[in-house]
Parts: structure tokens; C-alpha cells; sequence
């Protein structure tokens, strides 16, 4: 998956101890985690954030929810070592060491850490599958049914379609810019997200609009 998804942090540069800072941190964490909050808010358990990026995020989630287990993951290395020093920095007790995780691999496992048959309460992922190829969607929700326990939900951030049409003129050209630099990236449709998410038996609760054009996809177990 290196060859396709793109690093963030590089707009500058990194501080002495590798922590790498990326912009959209700061605009969109508090709105993120009002969303998040309510679910997970006062809860006692393991929820993994996939594609952590610079690590500043989860950091964040961290501070605001000492209860739960936050469990770090990305690709890059650099991404990895960013996170371990923003882990470093922030030294919270309940925040996990970054582990290598590649969704494009349909079986990713959870880090051995977590002990075996443990399940998550939570994943969430932020502006990773619109830079990514669609296996990459197809992976993330396929790990999601394994993964999750029967009260678990699935976060996704980013910028989406809806019904086949983009939410603003901006988020058409950023779509036009990133299957330019690579046919296999673009804006998901929500539609399309939701149908990977029902063989998996999850079903798209929620749509959660969110600043600058993006929303946020909840997603929980469907009927059984």
C-alpha cells in the first residue's frame, strides 16, 4: 500500500523529537470529537484508529477519553515514528505504541498486544480511503466485521459523495486532482462504502456533516 497512500506532516518540519504536525489536525479534531464523543465517552475498552497519520489525533481522543484503550496504527514508517513520538510527548498511560497495519490485506490482524479473541468497541479512520485504492475501503470494512464486538462502531472521516454527486464544487475538483495523480484514488460514493459494509453485516447508521465538505459515516451491526 506504500506506493499509494499519501504521507501527511511534510508541509513542515518535524520537531527535534519526530513529531510531525499536520494542518487539518487542527481544524477538525474538536468537530471530530464531538461526534465520537457521545459513544465513547465514559466507556472502558480497546478502539484502534487506522491510518493515525501523525499520531496527533488519536493523542488527542486520548486526553478526552482516559477510560478507553487507544491502539495506533499506519503504514508509513514515518507516520509510525511520528506517533511514537507524539506518544512520548503526551505520555498518557492509556495510549498504545503505533503498529504497522495494512488494510490493503483483506486478513489484517489486530496487534498481538490486545491478546487473542479480543474484539474493539471502535475503529476510526480519517482521509485514508479517497487516497487509497478501493481495496483499501474493501479491507478496512472487511477487518471491521471481524473485529468489532456486538456494540462496536466503525468512525469514517473524509470527504464522500452522495447519490453519485459531490457535496461542493471543491470537493469535485480535490476529486478530479487525486485520480489525476492516480486512477485508483477518488471520493467515495457513501452508497458504495454502505454496500461493502452490509456483506460485512454492518449497516450505515448515521451520517454526520461535518466543516469543510466532509462527513462523518457511522456504522454499527444490522439486525441479526
Amino acid at each position: 500500500m506504500a506506493q499509494f497512500v499519501v504521507e501527511f506532516g511534510k508541509e513542515g518540519a518535524a520537531t527535534a523529537d519526530g513529531r510531525l504536525d499536520a494542518p487539518a489536525f487542527h481544524r477538525n479534531c474538536r468537530p471530530i470529537w464531538s461526534v465520537l464523543a457521545p459513544f465513547l465517552q465514559d466507556r472502558s475498552a480497546d478502539v484502534l484508529e487506522i491510518g493515525s497519520g501523525t499520531g496527533q489525533h488519536i493523542v488527542e481522543f486520548a486526553k478526552h477519553a482516559p477510560n478507553v484503550v487507544w491502539w495506533p496504527s499506519d503504514y508509513h514508517e514515518a507516520h509510525l515514528a511520528s506517533i511514537a513520538a507524539w506518544r512520548r510527548h503526551a505520555g498518557l498511560p492509556n495510549l498504545r505504541a503505533p503498529v504497522r497495519i495494512d488494510v490493503a490485506d483483506p486478513d489484517w490482524s489486530l496487534p498481538p498486544e490486545l491478546g487473542p479473541g479480543r474484539k474493539l468497541l471502535g475503529i476510526f479512520c480519517a482521509n485514508v480511503i479517497h487516497i487509497a485504492p478501493w481495496r483499501v475501503a474493501e479491507g478496512l470494512v472487511k477487518g471491521a466485521g471481524r473485529h468489532l464486538d456486538g456494540d462496536g462502531r466503525m468512525f469514517l472521516y473524509g470527504p464522500f459523495m452522495r447519490e453519485g454527486k459531490h457535496t461542493a464544487p471543491s470537493n469535485a475538483e480535490f476529486d478530479r486532482s487525486l485520480r489525476s495523480a492516480n486512477p485508483e484514488w477518488g471520493v467515495r460514493d457513501t452508497a458504495d462504502v454502505a454496500a461493502l459494509a452490509t456483506r460485512e453485516g454492518l449497516e450505515l447508521q448515521e451520517i454526520v456533516e461535518m466543516p469543510a465538505n466532509n462527513l462523518i459515516l457511522l456504522f454499527a451491526w444490522g439486525q441479526k
